[in-house]
């Protein structure tokens, strides 16, 4: 039961809902946050982006709960860094995934997360440089034999059109254990089966001894929806696809 601050964990996404289109957190939101982690208050965040990505644009952000990064593939003590729980692909079935939609699509940005959270880049393309550049993404650019498994997500760029023709390609074929989702309308993801915002937000509450049903999830796209499940509470943006706003209580 909440009775005061202390008794609620916020955990929120990071593009286009604490953070603005132009890649900025407003003063007022930082202010905000910081007067909530005093009052007792958890803050934390649930991204796609790598943890690297994620602490160079929260730098003076109050975060005081693991955070869950690279779509709830990780989640990660914030300040030792030390990863609590790790979700990887099945390497066999990414790899045929990967040589699949590379035949078949061989223009489109191919970006391979390690499970060390290192960006690997496959494939490049105009989509695929402007996310490097808009999440500050350190990147080793590598041909596929020489990518060492296990990974921990696959990332394809490209324009909305094209990426729903890859994923209905890819529902065509049956590949085990792996979980597609779009996370941005250039962006479509393939994480592993269980790696979703809401298993990453019950491993947080676990850790930290934190009552699921008085958590707050503000999410704002269709990689946010088992976050809204999960959590006690969901807000969805104002911006958020209609499907999204369904499932959410406000």
């Amino acid at each position: 039961m909440k009775k005061t601050l202390k008794d609620v964990l916020v955990i929120c996404n990071l593009d286009n809902a604490l953070m603005t289109p132009a890649q900025e957190i407003l003063s007022c939101n930082v202010e905000m946050v910081r007067l909530f982690c005093t009052l007792g208050g958890r803050f934390t965040i649930a991204t796609a982006r790598t943890l690297s990505s994620t602490k160079e644009v929260l730098k003076d952000l109050c975060i005081n709960a693991p955070v869950a990064v690279c779509g709830g593939g990780m989640v990660v003590d914030w300040e030792s860094e030390q990863v609590l729980q790790k979700h990887c692909l099945d390497s066999q079935t990414a790899l045929q995934l990967i040589q699949d939609v590379q035949s078949r699509f061989p223009d489109t940005g191919i970006e391979i997360v390690d499970d060390m959270g290192k960006v690997l880049v496959l494939q490049s393309s105009a989509y695929t440089n402007e996310h490097i550049i808009r999440e500050n993404l350190e990147c080793i650019y590598q041909p596929l034999e020489d990518m060492q498994s296990p990974w921990t997500k696959i990332v394809f760029t490209d324009s909305s059109k094209m990426l729903q023709r890859i994923s209905a390609f890819v529902a065509d074929r049956n590949y085990f254990q792996l979980q597609p989702v779009f996370t941005n309308h250039i962006y479509y993801e393939i994480m592993p089966e269980k790696a979703t915002k809401g298993n990453a937000l019950k491993t947080i509450c676990q850790k930290i001894g934190f009552p699921l049903e008085n958590t707050v999830a503000i999410g704002d796209y269709y990689n946010d929806m088992e976050l809204l499940k999960t959590a006690g509470y969901a807000v969805a943006m104002g911006n958020a696809p209609s499907e999204v706003k369904l499932i959410a209580d406000q």
